[in-house]
């Protein structure tokens, strides 16, 4: 069950409904793949960790009573923790896209 909401056209459109074989291999394991130049909002439903598998993202949480929005960077095998209720804009950092999962928080 997905944690997130996607703000974003492409990602939000992809349902189980959809011939297997046209969802890219990574999301089939788990994993979502973000093209070069694409950039995606996602909404946290509940506490989450975004994991880069592949590529880097680049990350701009939105600003919050308590804290100031701050430009990120991760690389592969990096997370960050998303609060639920949080949003934040994810962008591949570079063109070769990247690899990411969204999990439920522990």
């Amino acid at each position: 069950m997905s944690t997130a909401v996607c703000t974003n056209e492409s990602l939000a459109s992809l349902s189980s409904a959809r011939n297997a074989s046209a969802v890219p291999p990574a999301v089939r394991r788990g994993a979502w793949q973000i093209a070069p130049g694409e950039a995606m909002s996602l909404k946290a439903r509940s506490a989450s960790v975004l994991r880069v598998k592949q590529g880097r993202v680049w990350i701009t949480p939105d600003a919050t009573s308590a804290m100031a929005s701050e430009d990120l960077v991760l690389a592969p095998g990096e997370s960050l923790n998303v609060a639920a209720g949080q949003r934040i804009v994810m962008e591949a950092w570079d063109g070769y896209g990247a690899t990411y999962s969204w999990d439920p928080a522990a």
